[in-house]
C-alpha cells in the first residue's frame, strides 16, 4: 500500500485521515513538484508561446494578465496550439464591443463534432467511451466505433428531416446513446438540447417548447437507486405538447409488470437501432458552420419562471473546453475522464468535451451510493479513471459517512478530483486528502451553465489549500465588485467578468433583440458580466465563493454568504443538511431563519438549538446566530443538487407555494410544503 511521504501513514488509513482532519482555510494540502509542473499541459503551452510567439511569460500572474488584456493574441493562439479542425479565415479574432456586442472569429468555420471525432481518423482503436449503469449495463466504444455510430444516427436524423439549424431534443439517461445523438446533431449543424428523465413532463415541455425540436430522442424508462422508472407516459405527453415535432426516436422498451402503454398517436415513432437504414455511412461527415452557430441550448434551473434557453456556439465551446480540460484538468490521450452528472446538467456537456482532448470519457447512469456508499469509488477504480469530478455535496456526504475509498480500492491512476456545483469547505478538502489519496490535485471549480465552464479553479502549477479556489483561469478576467462597482481584494463582492469570453452565450433562444440576455447579465454593470455569486479574492489570486448573491443575507448592513453557515452547521454530527434564508427587504429588517435536516434519532431540542447558535456566534459572528431554527424532512434542491434559498425566501414572504418554484424542476418537490409558515409575513 502506498505511504504518504509527509506522515508515513498508508493512503486511506485512519492515521492519515486523522492527520488531515479539520484544517482551516488556507492549509496547504498538496504542492506541485518541479517535475510535475513542467510535465503539465499548461507549462507546455507556456513553452509553445515562447517558441512560436516569442512570449516569455511567467506561467502564473504574467500569463493570466496577458490572456485577459491581449484577447486576440490569447484566443487566437489557442486555435493554433490545439490545431482546431476548421477554416480560421482571414478575419480578426474578435470585433465589436463592449459586452455583449462582441463577435468572435467572424470569418471562421468549424464543427464541434469534427473536433470531437478527430481521434477517430488518427487512432480509431483508442478507447473513447467507457460506460456503466447500475442496471448492469457496461461496455466500451473505441473512437472508430463511436464515429460509425454517430454517422449512422446522423443519417437517420437527416432522413427524419433534420437540417442545419433544426433542433434535436434528448430525454435520456446518461448513456452512450445520448452522447451519440448529441454528436450526430452537431455534425449536421443541428442544435442539441437535453433533459434527464427524472425531469417531469411539465419541466421538459417548459424547456423544449421554447425551441421546437424537430426530433425527440427519448428513453421510455431508467433505473435509479435500485428502482426502475417507467417514463413512457411522460414521453407521450411531452411529444404531444411540442409544436413542430416530426418524430420520436425511442431507445427501447421498459420491461416488467405495471408499465404504462405508450400512446404516440400522430407522431412518427422511430427505433434507435433502425436509424440510418440498411446501409449507413461508415464515417461521419461534418457540416462546416460559422464560429457562433448554435451548438446546444442549456437552461437555467427554472425554479421560478420559465427557464432561460441559453445558446452556446460551436467555436466558443471548442476553444473554451479545449483550454479548460487540457490546462486545468490536465487531460491528455490515455486518460479516463469521469464526472458524476445527468445529461440535464452542464457538467454532462463538459464531460462529453473530453473527446476534444482525445481521452476516454466515463459515463455512469445511476445513483452514486447504490448498492453501497462506496460504489462510485469502485467505479473509478475499475475504469482506471485518472480525473474524477462530482458535486461538492457528494464529497461531503462521503466524509459524513466516514468511508475511506483509498483503503478499499486501487485508486493509483487517479491524479485529480474535481468539485463543483456549490462551495467545497475545508472539511471536504481534508477528507479527500485523508481518506482518498494524498498525491492528487483536488480542484474546487466555480463557473456556471451560463458559460458552460469554470471561471476559477485548480491548476497543476499551484498548491491546493483547504477551502481555497486556487486561481483564475486563463482568458477569464474575473473580479469582485463592491457596492460602488469597484474591484476589491480581501472583501466579499459580486463576482463579475470584465472582459468577454468566447463561451459566453451567443444569446437566448427566441430573444432576437437580446433584451432578455442583457437583462440577465449586464443591467447592473453595463459592459460587465454580473454572474450572481459572492466571491472574495485573496492578494495571491486565490478566492472563496460565499454562495449566490441573489440569496443575500444582510444583517445589520453586513452581507453574508450562505456557504459559511452551511460549513459550520453541517459539520455538527446531528445535522445532515441545512438551509438559511433572510426575510429582510429593502428598508426593513427581516428574520434569519435556519432549517435543518437531522440524522437518525436526533431531535431539535433547546440544547441542540443552543449549540447551533453558539457555534455560529463563535466561528462566524453574533450576527450569524439565527432568529429561528426549524427541523424539516429535507432541503429542496434542483435536479442538479443546488439548494433553493430564493424560492424558500419567497414562500416565507407570502408567495403561494405553486408560484414560488416549479415542482418539476426540483429533485424533491414534496419537501417544499414544510417551509410554508403558519402566519405568512
Amino acid at each position: 500500500m502506498p505511504i504518504d511521504d509527509q506522515t508515513g501513514a498508508p493512503f486511506g488509513s485512519a492515521e492519515l485521515a486523522a492527520a488531515y482532519a479539520g484544517p482551516d482555510y488556507g492549509a496547504v494540502l498538496w504542492q506541485p513538484t518541479a517535475e510535475s509542473a513542467a510535465a503539465s499541459r499548461l507549462a507546455d503551452y507556456g513553452r509553445w508561446l515562447a517558441d512560436r510567439r516569442g512570449l516569455s511569460l511567467d506561467p502564473g500572474q504574467e500569463l493570466w494578465e496577458w490572456s485577459v488584456t491581449d484577447l486576440a493574441g490569447f484566443w487566437g493562439s489557442l486555435w493554433d496550439y490545439f490545431g482546431v479542425a476548421g477554416e480560421r479565415g482571414d478575419g480578426p479574432v474578435l470585433t465589436g464591443g463592449p459586452m455583449p456586442d462582441v463577435r468572435w472569429f467572424p470569418g471562421a468555420t468549424l464543427n464541434y463534432a469534427r473536433q470531437a471525432l478527430l481521434t477517430a481518423r488518427t487512432d480509431p482503436g483508442r478507447t473513447a467511451v467507457i460506460y456503466r449503469g447500475e442496471d448492469g449495463r457496461r461496455g466500451e466504444l473505441t473512437y472508430g466505433e463511436l464515429d460509425r455510430e454517430v454517422a449512422r444516427v446522423a443519417a437517420g436524423l437527416a432522413r427524419a428531416g433534420v437540417r442545419t439549424g433544426d433542433r434535436v431534443g434528448g430525454y435520456l439517461p446518461n448513456v452512450p446513446e445520448a452522447l451519440i445523438a448529441m454528436l450526430a446533431a452537431a455534425s449536421l449543424g443541428a442544435v442539441w438540447s437535453s433533459c434527464s428523465p427524472d425531469f417531469g413532463a411539465t419541466s421538459v415541455i417548459d424547456r423544449f417548447a421554447q425551441i421546437s425540436p424537430k426530433v425527440l430522442v427519448a428513453s421510455p424508462g431508467y433505473q435509479y437507486n435500485g428502482k426502475t422508472y417507467d417514463r413512457r407516459a411522460e414521453v407521450a405527453r411531452i411529444a404531444a405538447q411540442l409544436p413542430g415535432l416530426g418524430a420520436v426516436v425511442l431507445l427501447g422498451e421498459v420491461e416488467g409488470p405495471g408499465t404504462a402503454p405508450l400512446d404516440m398517436a400522430g407522431v412518427t415513432v422511430l427505433a434507435w437501432d433502425g436509424l440510418g437504414g440498411p446501409n449507413p455511412p461508415a464515417q461521419t461527415t461534418f457540416t462546416p458552420v460559422p464560429f457562433a452557430h448554435p451548438l446546444w441550448v442549456l437552461y437555467s434551473s427554472g425554479t421560478t419562471g420559465l427557464p432561460k434557453p441559453i445558446v452556446h456556439g460551436h467555436g466558443g465551446i471548442v476553444l473554451e473546453h479545449l483550454k479548460a480540460l487540457s490546462f486545468y484538468q490536465d487531460l491528455r490521450p490515455g486518460d479516463a475522464f469521469f464526472w458524476l452528472t445527468t445529461i440535464g446538467w452542464m457538467m454532462w456537456n463538459y464531460l462529453a468535451s473530453g473527446l476534444l482532448a482525445g481521452v476516454a470519457i466515463v459515463l455512469y447512469d445511476g445513483a452514486p451510493a447504490y448498492p453501497s456508499a462506496d460504489s462510485l469509488w469502485r467505479l473509478i477504480a475499475e475504469t482506471g479513471t485518472t480525473y474524477a469530478g462530482t458535486g461538492a455535496p457528494y464529497l461531503l456526504a462521503c466524509a459524513k459517512a466516514g468511508i475511506t475509498p483509498g483503503t478499499e480500492h486501487d485508486l493509483s491512476r487517479l491524479r485529480g478530483i474535481g468539485s463543483t456545483g456549490s462551495p467545497l469547505p475545508p472539511e471536504g478538502f481534508s477528507w479527500v486528502y485523508g481518506s482518498v489519496q494524498r498525491d492528487l490535485i483536488l480542484g474546487s471549480m466555480s463557473g456556471g451553465t451560463d458559460v458552460c465552464t469554470g471561471f476559477i479553479g485548480s491548476s497543476p502549477l499551484l498548491p491546493v489549500r483547504a477551502g481555497i479556489i486556487a486561481g483564475r483561469f486563463l482568458g477569464a478576467q474575473v473580479e469582485a465588485f463592491d457596492a460602488a462597482g469597484k474591484p476589491v481584494t480581501g472583501e466579499v463582492g459580486e463576482l463579475v467578468v470584465t472582459a468577454p469570453m468566447p463561451s459566453m452565450p451567443v444569446g437566448f433562444w427566441n430573444d432576437p433583440d437580446g433584451e432578455r440576455y442583457r437583462a440577465s447579465y449586464f443591467d447592473d454593470y453595463p459592459g460587465v458580466w454580473r454572474h450572481g455569486d459572492w466571491i472574495m479574492f485573496l492578494p495571491d489570486g486565490g478566492s472563496v465563493i460565499y454562495g449566490r448573491s441573489d440569496a443575500t443575507l444582510n444583517r445589520g448592513g453586513v452581507r453574508m454568504g450562505t456557504s459559511e453557515f452551511y460549513r459550520v452547521v453541517e459539520r455538527m454530527p446531528e445535522i445532515v443538511d441545512s438551509l438559511v434564508v433572510d426575510t429582510g427587504q429593502l428598508g426593513t429588517e427581516g428574520r434569519l431563519v435556519l432549517y435543518v435536516v437531522l440524522a437518525g434519532q436526533a431531535e431539535l431540542d433547546d440544547a441542540l438549538a443552543g449549540r447551533i447558535r453558539a457555534a455560529l456566534r463563535a466561528e462566524l459572528s453574533p450576527r450569524h446566530a439565527p432568529d429561528e431554527i426549524h427541523q424539516v424532512p429535507g432541503i429542496p434542491r434542483t435536479l442538479s443538487g443546488k439548494k433553493l434559498e430564493v424560492p424558500v425566501r419567497k414562500i416565507l414572504l407570502g408567495t403561494p407555494l405553486a408560484q414560488a418554484a416549479d415542482p418539476d424542476s426540483l429533485a424533491n418537490p414534496e419537501v417544499l410544503a414544510h417551509f410554508v409558515p403558519q402566519d405568512p409575513q
